[in-house]
């Protein structure tokens, strides 16, 4: 990442993104994060004056394309987009609201990030694409079965994006978290995972080294592994 960037991070108000965030304006970066709820964006400028922020919500295509605009007009110069933006559901197909949730999820984690970078390719400064998957995109956790899934999708895209784009001369990194002590999925239910602070210092020192796929503790395992311990770290996750 080149000195000085203007990098939007979505999602960048809380948990990883927020990491993200407080770890480039340490870089002395410039940083626009755009999120749904107006309340949360006031407390991150609260707390990092130089922050700017944008209220978008990424489920809804009219925002989505609004956003882009905005940057367009006010900030052409952005250099990197961060797709960090995601939500979990823990939920069964037999749940009464299953599509209802599985079909929010998809737009969130598959379609806003493909409909982002659609847009922010025409920006002539674009040189870096950072998109947040996971170690459940390697092997999934069925008590997030849609989540998991679509991780895989981004993943999967990200490899291809990363080949289609190297004539391009745009960085194309994916980023590999495992289960890290936010509330991605619900207030709680990851208190027992390490904390991001950490993760953050590792994936940030793998980006200096000219990575492009950085992972950590369980992910980091699971993206070097092979078919038969793919099986056992579902067996792992699934006893």
């Amino acid at each position: 990442m080149k000195p000085n960037s203007k990098i939007l991070v979505t999602g960048g108000a809380s948990g990883i993104g927020l990491g993200i965030v407080e770890r480039l304006l340490k870089e002395k970066h410039t940083v626009i994060v755009c999120g749904r709820r107006e309340d949360v964006l006031q407390e991150l400028t609260a707390r990092h004056p130089a922050v700017i922020t944008r209220k978008c919500d990424l489920e809804n295509v009219a925002e989505r394309e609004a956003l882009y605009q905005w940057v367009a007009a006010e900030h052409n110069d952005l250099n990197v987009l961060v797709n960090n933006a995601g939500i979990q559901n823990w939920m069964s197909p037999t749940d009464e609201n299953f599509f209802t949730r599985a079909r929010q999820e998809i737009a969130i984690n598959i379609e806003a990030p493909l409909h982002l970078i659609s847009l922010f390719m025409k920006l002539p400064a674009l040189d870096t694409i950072m998109n947040v998957t996971s170690g459940l995109a390697i092997s999934p956790f069925a008590k997030v079965p849609v989540y998991s899934a679509t991780k895989a999708f981004f993943r999967s895209f990200t490899h291809s994006l990363r080949y289609l784009l190297k004539d391009r001369n745009i960085n194309v990194v994916e980023i590999v978290p495992p289960a890290l002590n936010t509330d991605l999925g619900g207030k709680g239910l990851h208190d027992h995972a390490p904390a991001v602070g950490p993760f953050i210092e590792s994936i940030f020192e793998q980006l200096a080294q000219g990575k492009t796929e950085l992972s950590y503790g369980s992910s980091a395992d699971r993206v070097k592994i092979g078919a038969e311990e793919l099986k056992k770290e579902f067996a792992k996750l699934h006893p």
